[in-house]
């Protein structure tokens, strides 16, 4: 922990030393908004909840996140620092924590900031806070689950644009398998259980429960497990 904790110092405060970091906070907070009011129509459901403002989360979070991951280690191989952090005293896997749970950290302060809308729900009406609370703690396991997709697409590459199309990507396949429209088609010209099965692995399938209240533990175990997996998987590319 004590190796894990200076890298993850030195990559969190150093999104707020550069005014990148505070464009997407601003972005990210307006398109949600933006695409709660003139997309879903916030007012005109009448009901006191923030499913029209989550609703569009996992597609929001496929072109913000990776913007906000691409940077990660390509930024590093492209300036030569990689390899002054790796003559340090910590180990790969040090590294490759510290840099990911401070990315997550930025992206779990960017999910907060959203809490007026809750707030403003609120003084509008009488919101389950059961089910608000579930889904910005499925929000955050989510955001987990695309930046470890997005950081192993960084250490792919030293180039930030062809690390953030990866991740696009990358992330698009993972959302589309549990997108009804394209599971309707994939029906279509595979069985029914085929189908089923790809879907498991898709955000939106996962993250689905959490709008509604239920915080299912094989939800749990899927976003973790993705993000367990993407960071081994970035510490095995790093050593390659």
């Amino acid at each position: 922990m004590r190796q894990i904790s200076p890298v993850f110092k030195r990559e969190f405060l150093g999104y707020f030393r550069s005014p990148v970091a505070y464009v997407f906070l601003i972005v990210f907070s307006l398109a949600g908004v933006g695409l709660a009011f003139f997309v879903a129509g916030f007012f005109k459901g009448g009901l006191a909840t923030l499913d029209s403002y989550f609703t569009f989360y996992p597609w929001l979070f496929l072109f913000l996140i990776p913007a906000a991951g691409m940077r990660l280690w390509s930024e590093e191989k492209r300036t030569g620092t990689v390899e002054l952090l790796f003559t340090l005293p910590i180990t790969t896997l040090d590294a490759v924590l510290g840099k990911f749970l401070a990315a997550w950290a930025f992206l779990t302060l960017a999910i907060l900031l959203s809490l007026p809308m809750a707030f403003t729900v609120a003084y509008l009406g009488d919101p389950d806070w059961g089910v608000v609370a579930a889904t910005y703690f499925g929000s955050v396991l989510m955001a987990g689950g695309y930046l470890g997709v997005c950081s192993l697409m960084s250490a792919f590459t030293k180039n930030q644009v062809i690390s953030f199309v990866l991740g696009v990507v990358s992330c698009l396949v993972l959302l589309f398998l549990g997108w009804s429209v394209f599971s309707g088609v994939l029906n279509a010209v595979f069985p029914v259980w085929f189908v089923d099965l790809l879907s498991n692995f898709s955000f939106i399938t996962h993250f689905d429960a959490f709008t509604k209240g239920i915080i299912d533990p094989k939800d749990v175990v899927f976003f973790l497990s993705l993000i367990g997996f993407t960071l081994f998987l970035n510490v095995v590319t790093l050593e390659r």
